[in-house]
């Protein structure tokens, strides 16, 4: 009995989580500055899957504004007053990207993300984004109670302070068994 997972199940999909931010909240001139570095990081991470042709899936808060699609929140996180607009630059959506709204914290609450990645043929997901002591957290969480390989990548993750991003880290480590090793360990 071969008991190894054929290579197309084990599928890596990158999730670029709330990186397309307005960051217009007190603790937001804070995230930027721990985000931008994180942002370098997932661009790189970005190539490489598209280059290997896995998906790559935007997860990103709606911040409420109901009658908005991904493109009009895309365009305002890119005018040049909007705080998050260093982080949109480098990470721009590409037409081939895959993109979800969210509502809430986790990625897969009340999105289409879960039919997403079973479309995509997909078991493993690498986890990016802001911030890791809440919507990194509650996504990467959910992806395992879905029995998905969960991976959220030290150096591709940003909250608004380096301790609340490590301590998160570990939670991840020790409770759901998420790997957090470097983006540079990841083969997409």
């Amino acid at each position: 009995m071969n008991l190894h997972m054929p290579r197309r199940l084990i599928r890596p999909a990158l999730l670029i989580v709330d990186m397309l931010n307005m960051l217009d909240f007190d603790a937001g001139c804070a995230l930027l500055k721990q985000a931008i570095p994180v942002a370098d990081k997932i661009s790189s991470l970005k190539k490489r899957f598209k280059k290997a042709g896995a998906p790559v899936i935007y997860a990103n808060d709606n911040f409420g504004q109901w009658h908005a699609d991904f493109r009009e929140l895309v365009a305002v996180c890119n005018q040049e007053s909007c705080r998050g607009s260093p982080l949109a630059s480098r990470l721009a959506p590409e037409s081939d990207d895959f993109y979800i709204l969210k509502p809430k914290q986790s990625a897969f609450h009340s999105t289409p993300l879960a039919v997403l990645l079973e479309h995509c043929g997909t078991q493993r997901v690498v986890v990016t984004g802001i911030s890791t002591d809440v919507c990194v957290a509650a996504t990467a969480i959910d992806a395992h109670m879905r029995d998905l390989h969960v991976h959220v990548p030290s150096d591709c993750v940003a909250a608004p302070t380096r301790a609340r991003s490590v301590r998160a880290l570990a939670m991840l480590r020790e409770s759901i068994g998420a790997s957090c090793a470097a983006s540079r360990t990841i083969r997409p």
